[in-house]
């Protein structure tokens, strides 16, 4: 069976940084994609960024790109989400999402940065 795991979250100030993991079980990791999206109160969830297979292409929503830097270690079965300069909109529940013949959801963790 899939599992994700996020952790790494936590309450931040302005202009710091976070940096969350997502640990995969259950699958061959090397062979799928990962995404990290986003949920703030009271929104609908975004999308943040995208990892392809290794090599693969990568890609961010406008309003983290600079900022946010998605990874992965496909020895360790995990995908990170570097977060630097971070801001108060950026504050929200964070989740990594695998694809296979289905969608896999993480748990969500939780990001706050105060101003």
């Amino acid at each position: 069976q899939v599992q994700l795991v996020e952790s790494g979250g936590g309450l931040v100030q302005s202009g710091g940084s976070l940096r969350l993991s997502c640990a995969a079980s259950g699958v061959t990791f090397s062979k799928y994609g990962l995404n990290w999206y986003r949920q703030a109160p009271g929104k609908e969830r975004e999308l943040v960024a995208v990892i392809v297979r290794v090599g693969g292409a990568i890609n961010y929503a406008d309003s983290v790109k600079g900022r946010f830097t998605i990874s992965r270690d496909n020895a360790k079965n995990t995908v990170y989400l570097q977060m630097s300069s971070l801001k108060p909109d950026d504050t929200a529940v964070y989740y990594c999402k695998m694809v296979l013949y289905r969608e896999y959801w993480g748990q969500g963790i939780q990001v706050t940065v105060s101003s």
